[in-house]
């Protein structure tokens, strides 16, 4: 996998903030639902759930800046102290074998002695000496007592009323398969859904987890602040001075608000219990009345105000200085 700050677009002093922006915006351009004609999309997508998996966690995002993980999330082998190390290569079933080789030129005394020192460093987990090319002794890291982290991490985006109200939907793993998850109600931004047995499979070891990371789209109207919900409301210049019923919506069925006569832009109205649930109740709905004049010119509207203007003056920026 690429650089994962390549992969976001973003420097490597990027803040928090920079760094989660970045990736709303990619997730959202390349999500698999928005280019099912994209067989890459998938692909895509999985990368900068990867990245963001990275840099999106201040601990992970660190080891990754000393090293300690590579562009995947996988440790990296740091050597020993003193500068000498194995070498590693590919051994069976993906896992990654260490050879040591003695300074000696048979299995004698020496290569004994040396392999006592390696297990003494390693409780026991080196294979026996076999002879090596050029009549040096090799000794190999046992590894069936390695742990290995089969778990897999994807993101999922999820509507705000996906998030409240609960729901099945369909996830797409890296590796092109697709599951049926089932959305608990009242999930919340950046929480995690674990499948059991559904992530990497490796030969010898039980099946990883599938964790899903939730993440909710920007909703259309509605602002969200916490538990409480925040509506901009268009109403006319005619229901703003003369008052009446203009309909809200909300995340269940729509609510009439009674507007006052001269209401002026910006005030702000609270429908209780109709935001979002939490610990104890509902969060609020808070509606911000925004007047709206009609598209293009209207001559009689501009008369009418002339007239007005002209016998009932009055400044509302006096308070301004």
């Amino acid at each position: 996998m690429r650089d994962p700050y390549e992969v976001l677009g973003v420097p490597r002093s990027a803040n928090a903030a920079a760094i989660k922006s970045a990736y709303r915006k990619l997730a959202k351009k390349h999500h698999p639902d928005s280019n099912k004609d994209d067989p890459k999309a998938a692909e895509r997508f999985a990368e900068i759930n990867t990245a963001n998996e990275i840099l999106g966690d201040e601990d992970k995002r660190k080891q990754f800046d000393r090293g300690e993980i590579d562009a995947d999330g996988k440790p990296r082998f740091q050597g020993f102290p003193g500068g000498g190390g194995p070498r590693g290569r590919a051994g069976p079933g993906g896992f990654e074998s260490y050879t040591f080789r003695s300074g000696g030129t048979g299995g004698g005394a020496g290569a004994g002695a040396f392999e006592d020192i390696l297990n003494s460093m390693f409780g026991g987990g080196m294979r026996g000496a076999r002879p090596g090319a050029g009549g040096g002794a090799q000794f190999e890291f046992d590894t069936g007592g390695i742990g290995l982290d089969l778990d897999l991490n994807v993101a999922m985006t999820v509507s705000l009323e996906e998030s409240v109200k609960g729901g099945d939907k369909r996830v797409r793993l890296p590796n092109g398969k697709e599951l049926n998850v089932k959305i608990p109600a009242g999930v919340t931004e950046g929480q995690q859904i674990r499948l059991r047995g559904q992530g990497e499979t490796a030969q010898g070891h039980p099946p990883g987890d599938l964790l899903i990371t939730i993440s909710i789209a920007p909703h259309p109207f509605f602002k969200v602040e916490g538990a409480d919900l925040r509506i901009d409301l268009p109403v006319t210049l005619y229901e703003a001075v003369l008052g009446g019923k203009v309909r809200v919506p909300t995340l269940g069925n729509a609510v009439e608000l009674s507007v006052p006569k001269n209401t002026s832009s910006g005030r702000t109205f609270r429908l209780k219990g109709k935001g979002l649930p939490k610990a104890a109740g509902t969060g609020d709905l808070f509606v911000t009345i925004r007047i709206m004049l009609p598209d293009g010119n209207d001559a009689e509207l501009e008369a009418l105000m002339e007239k007005w203007r002209d016998q009932h003056p009055y400044n509302p920026r006096s308070g301004l200085g």
